[in-house]
């Protein structure tokens, strides 16, 4: 009977977790301030102890969690029109290494060390400090590099090209099924990409595992591999 106490309470935490952070809103993992690492943190933890209480008192759990979730929702309303209060919760860029300085004071204040900026700077492709201009670390813990302009890579616009501008391809085929929606959006129908698929001689919508398309009629079809490929190359 415990056992299907904690199977109960554990589906009703991991509901009531999904549709909190619904009303909370979509936010990357990469784009979490501090203040939401610990806020995620804490409803998570009050969730599990909900799935876990053997008395069946879910309500004050719940109520908690309700609770963090309207301040977080409050705070993050008035922080979008209060410039102050949005740098207090999630703080503000700080500036570490500009025009050939290292800032040791900004990497003090960031609690990051020496060592910890260089990996960062290899991690964005920066072998040398010489090629970056500005170094800056986002409140959201990432460093963005301004690179010094004769090392950036040359652009269209430099060499004096004007290419076609991309479109975003539209996902048409997923796992073996159409996306109508998708499909109308390029303004293609049902009989246009069984042309597609015939050309690439797959006889069946169902293996393929992704179809792509844009406007300017740029298609790629995926077929489905049902095998494990083993090829360690990069072990």
């Amino acid at each position: 009977m415990e056992y299907l106490t904690i199977c109960y309470q554990a589906l009703f935490s991991i509901i009531a977790l999904m549709i909190l952070t619904k009303f909370m809103g979509y936010r990357q993992v990469s784009q979490f301030s501090m203040f939401d690492y610990i806020n995620g943190i804490t409803i998570g933890s009050i969730a599990a102890e909900m799935a876990i209480d053997l008395e069946g008192n879910f309500m004050k759990p719940l109520v908690a969690m309700i609770v963090y979730t309207v301040v977080v929702i409050l705070l993050s309303k008035l922080s979008q029109k209060s410039i102050k209060l949005r740098r207090l919760i999630n703080g503000k860029a700080i500036t570490i290494y500009q025009d050939g300085q290292i800032y040791n004071e900004n990497l003090r204040k960031a609690k990051m060390n020496v060592d910890e900026f260089l990996v960062e700077c290899r991690v964005n492709g920066y072998f040398d400090l010489s090629q970056i201009d500005s170094a800056v670390l986002e409140p959201n813990g990432k460093i963005s590099i301004l690179p010094v302009t004769k090392d950036r890579p040359a652009t269209p616009k430099d060499l004096g090209i004007e290419p076609t501008q991309e479109e975003i391809f539209a996902n048409i085929i997923i796992d073996g099924k159409v996306m109508p929606e998708n499909l109308k959006h390029i303004g293609r129908d049902m009989n246009w990409l069984n042309q597609k698929l015939d050309g690439l001689n797959i006889k069946k919508i169902e293996d393929v595992f992704l179809a792509i398309c844009d406007k300017q009629d740029n298609f790629y079809a995926y077929p489905k591999v049902n095998q494990i490929v083993d090829q360690d190359i990069l072990g």
